[in-house]
């Protein structure tokens, strides 16, 4: 019996060691991370509501992180080209990006040849439903007007969106498709570009979210006539919902942060923790409500489901507009 006792200790000695080594190895990653800045890429434009919403996380990151964080706006291609950069980035942790509903767009038009397997979720920030916008001396003050207006004046309205097969364009393509009207969308890079033109009067409309039209709502250049979301927005409880307007319409884009593949998983703790931290942040939280931005907090797992059940629902809904190859 002692020696059964004495070797049941000596395996129990053993395992604890092995433990501690394994433990030690896998936090050796870590160590000391991050010793300098962290580049963070965005996709789209300066002063558009991805640019906003990063910029408000990241400076809320910086405080647990102890470090700064640039941000660097590589647009084109429809988002392709600031996308390719994050999966193609050195996987040291020091490039991280913010990944958009457009990388479950992309793909089905054969503009990129990759997908969301190809990076590593960190967590979402947020979602954002589509509005209807438009100028605000428009003759037009409801969806259904609206749709009145274009079936009397077919092929003759345009609709801004931010890239061709972007969140947007296809949020009007779904708006046409389920109210049968014939509209002209035209692509800028990035939403910001396709509100000022609406602001200027080169185009009647914009299907872009509401923290998007923020800035010329409250100067009074424009009015949202509809939002594609279940409920009425909470610091603008004028704006209808389309279900209430009689159009069984919700839509919605995304945001969230993602790694390239390789990363040591330690030093993807440490930047998991550093952002969800970041997301409850008080200033982030008050940021985010004033640009009118929903938050919706996903850890990496359910991100990484998300981002799965997304691409599939999107890939059915591009083929049923003509949108996929």
């Amino acid at each position: 019996m002692k020696k059964l006792l004495a070797v049941a200790t000596a395996v129990m000695l053993v395992g604890s060691a092995l433990s501690l080594v394994a433990c030690k190895k896998s936090n050796k990653g870590a160590e000391g991370y991050p010793k300098k800045g962290i580049t963070m890429i965005c996709p789209w434009g300066a002063g558009g509501g991805t640019d906003a919403v990063l910029r408000a996380i990241c400076g809320a990151a910086e405080k647990q992180l102890g470090q700064t964080i640039t941000v660097e706006n590589k647009t084109g291609g429809g988002g392709a080209i600031g996308h390719a950069a994050i999966k193609d980035a050195k996987p040291d942790g020091y490039t991280i990006g913010m990944i958009t509903f457009e990388l479950n767009s992309l793909p089905q038009q054969g503009l990129i040849d990759f997908t969301y397997a190809d990076y590593d979720p960190l967590i979402r920030v947020n979602a954002d439903a589509a509005t209807l916008t438009v100028k605000a001396d428009a003759p037009y003050n409801t969806v259904q007007e609206f749709v009145d207006y274009c079936k009397a004046n077919p092929g003759k309205v345009s609709i801004g969106n931010s890239a061709p097969g972007s969140v947007w364009h296809i949020g009007a393509g779904l708006l046409a498709d389920k109210t049968g009207i014939d509209v002209k969308h035209v692509a800028f890079e990035g939403a910001a570009g396709a509100v000022t033109a609406l602001a200027g009067g080169h185009i009647e409309a914009v299907s872009v979210s509401l923290a998007e039209v923020k800035s010329q709502l409250d100067a009074g250049n424009v009015k949202v006539i509809g939002i594609m979301d279940e409920k009425r927005p909470a610091n603008y409880p004028d704006i209808p919902t389309f279900k209430e307007q009689g159009f069984d319409i919700t839509y919605f884009t995304w945001r969230g942060l993602a790694l390239p593949k390789g990363v040591d998983p330690a030093i993807k703790q440490v930047l998991v923790d550093a952002f969800a931290k970041a997301e409850a942040d008080p200033d982030f939280v008050e940021t985010a409500g004033k640009l009118n931005l929903n938050l919706a907090y996903q850890d990496s797992a359910e991100f990484g489901k998300f981002l799965k059940t997304n691409f599939e629902e999107v890939t059915a809904t591009m083929k049923s507009l003509g949108l996929a190859e």
